[in-house]
Parts: structure tokens; sequence; C-alpha cells
């Protein structure tokens, strides 16, 4: 069985009786799924992120664990390649919503996101790729060459007769927005005039989301970063890289579709452009949770070399970099106190896989006086594209109305802040509009 990713990191599981039901088909992709010690402990009740999928059914099909038993009896199949197409098996892993909360919460970390995103290239080679995955996987490059289809999807918003022929044709729920473009994408400002010689130096690495669809982000983080006195670089692709007129993308929405050959390409325009800043000893900063999770962790499975593992080491989010500064005295960031009232924090699914909720509840605290929550909520339910799916849209409600909403509902006067672009959208597509990124925030209380 020929597989897409680099499953190497997982060539020495099997070793102990924990691993004795390894497939017999998929070598070391097969020992991937093995590392699953059918604990149950997905199937638990409790305020842990895995599995949303199981969580809102109860089907055990949709669990992690369950997930790896159907995945095994496929991949034990004399025709394994056939019965990767089982349509229960099929069914489980379409409803993955690649939150990577077995990756964090499960003892025996299964990466079931990277497996579906395997599972996925699977199927592509067999059965090829639909139009709507192909629209989803190449938005970061048809919202920079054909730009006038966010006006589209504008007018499908608004309009009854194009939602419903998206939804026919595409599969797109015609009942839920699509998230639109802004009408001009974020355009690095000119540097400060007067900037500190020995000011620290920094790279900002703005991502596609930010960048189309919400450029405000990246302009108050510079705003922030530059009141706490550091020279900050625009990550832009360095000379020599491939289409170099194009911005830097992590590849996340061609791996969610399973394109590993175009993610491949994106992540080594990525490294490739940032290297000579971590070389130089700048740390880089991104601003969207999936994106900077996706480098520091699913790309090293695309078998780029050392150079992706070098960067992704150096590559923080805004509140890790903040929360790390001020962990060592070195941050000097002149804040205020913001207008009486209470915030409502939601926390993307990858900012709790990589644990930096912890880096989020440092920083608030350095507004004073702040008076913060933390929301006790698993899977917003958008989870990328999933939200937005004819099929899927009804459950990602489900996810949402779990805790999530519930919450924002009984606290209708706080402000919310939440970093991931999907979760803003959900909320959004649910009418409730206050979601903000942490950026916002501090730049309000500069």
């Amino acid at each position: 069985m020929k597989t897409f990713l680099d499953w190497s990191a997982y060539k020495d599981a099997g070793m102990g009786d924990a691993y004795a039901d390894i497939p017999k088909t998929g070598g070391n992709f097969a020992k991937a799924v093995a590392v699953c010690i059918n604990s149950r402990q997905c199937e638990a009740e409790g305020k842990q992120v895995m599995c949303p999928s199981y969580r809102v059914s109860g089907n055990t099909h949709f669990s992690t664990g369950g997930r790896v038993r159907l995945l095994k009896t496929a991949l034990n199949s004399e025709l394994a390649e056939t019965a990767l197409a089982d349509p229960t098996l099929a069914e489980a892993m379409d409803l993955c919503v690649g939150c990577k909360g077995c990756k964090r919460e499960c003892e025996a970390n299964v990466d079931m996101p990277l497996i579906k995103a395997e599972y996925l290239a699977q199927r592509i080679a067999r059965d090829g790729l639909s139009l709507r995955s192909r629209l989803f996987a190449h938005t970061p490059r048809w919202l920079h060459q054909q730009p006038w289809l966010g006006k589209l999807v504008a007018w499908r918003n608004r309009s009854p007769l194009l939602a419903g022929l998206g939804q026919r044709f595409l599969g797109l729920g015609a009942e839920v927005a699509l998230p639109e473009p802004a009408a001009t994408p974020f355009q690095a400002p000119a540097p400060p005039e007067a900037v500190a010689s020995n000011a620290p130096e920094i790279v900002l690495w703005v991502d596609t989301f930010s960048r189309h669809f919400e450029p405000e982000i990246p302009t108050a983080a510079i705003e922030v970063l530059q009141a706490a006195g550091y020279r900050i670089h625009i990550a832009a692709p360095a000379e020599g890289v491939a289409d170099a007129e194009r911005p830097l993308c992590c590849g996340r929405t061609y791996l969610a579709q399973g394109m590993v050959e175009q993610a491949r390409t994106e992540v080594s325009r990525l490294a490739d452009s940032l290297l000579p800043h971590v070389q130089a000893g700048r740390a880089v900063i991104g601003l969207e949770a999936s994106c900077v999770l996706g480098l520091r962790d699913d790309a090293q499975a695309l078998g780029l070399g050392e150079t992706v593992a070098v960067v992704a080491k150096n590559v923080l989010l805004l509140e890790e970099f903040l929360a790390r500064e001020s962990t060592a005295k070195r941050l000097n960031l002149p804040l205020q106190a913001l207008p009486a009232g209470e915030t409502l924090i939601h926390g993307h699914c990858h900012q709790k896989a990589v644990g930096a909720m912890k880096a989020m509840r440092r920083v608030l605290k350095l507004i004073p006086g702040h008076q913060f929550e933390m929301i006790e909520a698993g899977c917003c339910g958008m989870a990328g594209t999933f939200g937005i799916e004819a099929e899927h849209s009804a459950m990602a409600g489900t996810m949402a109305e779990q805790a999530l909403l519930p919450a924002l509902r009984a606290n209708p006067q706080a402000r919310v802040v939440a970093n991931g672009f999907s979760c803003r959208h959900q909320m959004r597509a649910h009418g409730d509009t206050r979601a903000q990124h942490l950026a916002l925030l501090l730049r309000e209380a500069l």
C-alpha cells in the first residue's frame, strides 16, 4: 500500500504488547493507527475536546477509538485499498472535524486528523477530487488570483436563489452564510520612522485568513508589537521561492482536503522563506492557531526535511510570544484598563491542542483590572469548512449548542475574544457578531 504522508515517526511503534494488533497492510501508517490502546478515554464524559462528532451523536464509530477499529478492519482486509472505501468507515472519517483533541488528550496521542489526511489522499487516488474540495483547497489561490469571487460570495449570502444553487451543485449549506473576503486585503504598513537601533526584531507571519478576510487583525497585531518596542518584519516569499508573487500559505486548506502534494509545495515555500529569519535569531509570530499548528505538527509528516523542523520550532502564536516575553521580564507593553465589563474567551481547538490557553490567560492578565472568563466548551462545530457543508451544517450547529452558544446567550453584554477564524465565523453564522481576535482587544487597551 502506497502512503502519501511520511509516517516514519512511527517506525519503532509495535515493540511492546500494547501494539500487538498492528494491521498487516499499511506499514508505518498502520502503526500510527495501532498506537490506540482501546482505553475508550475518547468516549468518556467530561470537559475534554475529543471527540466532537461522538459527543453530539453517541455513535461509537465517531470516537477516535471507533475510527481506529474501523481502520484496522480495513487495513487487515485482503484488499485494503478497496476496504478503505467501506461506507461505514467513510462516514466515520468524514465526521472527524480535525480538532486535534485526540493528539493532546488521548493517552496514546492518536493523531486522527493526520490519519484522516492520509485517508483522504487514498480516496483521491481511488476516486478523484470533488469540485467542492477543489474550491475549498484552492482558497488561498483564488483569493489572490480571482478576487472577484469574493463579490460572488457576498451576492450568494444575500440571494436565496444563489444559496440554493450553491447547495445543489457544490454542497454548500444554503442556510449558512459563507465568510466574505474584505474589500481590501492586508497591506503591510510603512515601518515607523523612529525605532530604537537596539529594538528586538521579530517576524509577523500573516496567514491567508487574516490577510484576506480580517486584515484588521494583523494591522492591530503590528500596532501592539510596535507599542511594545519591537522592530517588525512581515513574512514574504524569499527570493527564488516558487510562485513568489503570491503570499505565503501554510498549506492547511490543501491538507484538509487530502491534497498532500499541494500542501507540500506550500509548506516548502513557507519554510524556505522563514528560514533566513530564524537563522537571524528572530521569532516568527502567527495569528491563526490552525496555521501555526499546521506548521509545527502536520507539516512534519510531509517529508520535507530539517528546514521545516527548524522553522517550526521558532514559530509562536501571538499570545505565546507575548506570554514568553512577559515571563522573561522583557515585555514592555503599555496597557490601560478597558471599559467596564467582562470578556468571554473561547479557545480554538488547535489553541488547546498546543497548550496555548495558558498563554492566553497570562496575556489577558496584563490588562489592568481586566475581568475575563474562559468558556468551557469543546469544538464550535465550524471546524474549517465542516460547518458550511450541507451534509454537516446541522451537526455543526449541535456542536455549537453544547456549550458555546448557551454561554454567549447567558452573557449578552460581555466582550468576546476568539482567536480562531472558523470559531468567529460560527458565532456570526448564529447571529452573534461580538467575537474578535486577541490582537484587537490588546490594541483597544493600549
